[in-house]
């Protein structure tokens, strides 16, 4: 999993190996022990939920999505599009966009060897 922090803006790639452990109930997990002098660790899992939920603290955080859109997106791969959300804050200012997306080179890859096959 790679994670990409600007401001009120989050994005959170996986790769297709990461994609089929959320789809089977499990979590992502990126941590970072940061030269020793402190711990960073984030976790991805799906939700039966309908909106995007972010629970924890700076140095150890959860991120929950709602399984139908992701799996709706697993359908479609390979795909550049990811999906947005939207995590209200109790100001605009403080709202949160999380983009989140599968790294499809992978797919791409074998798609392309599969037609030079052909």
């Amino acid at each position: 999993m790679k994670l990409q922090l600007e401001g009120q803006q989050w994005r959170v790639r996986i790769d297709e190996d990461e994609l089929q452990t959320l789809l089977a109930g499990g979590a992502v997990t990126a941590e970072s022990h940061a030269a020793g002098r402190f711990s960073l660790v984030a976790s991805v899992r799906l939700s039966s939920g309908s909106e995007a939920a972010l629970e924890g603290e700076a140095s150890h955080w959860s991120l929950a999505l709602p399984e139908a859109p992701v799996r709706e997106l697993a359908g479609r791969l390979p795909t550049r599009d990811g999906l947005l959300f939207e995590l209200p804050a109790v100001t605009p200012a403080q709202s949160l966009q999380v983009r989140f997306d599968v790294d499809v080179r992978d797919s791409a890859r074998r798609l392309k060897a599969a037609r030079q096959g052909d």
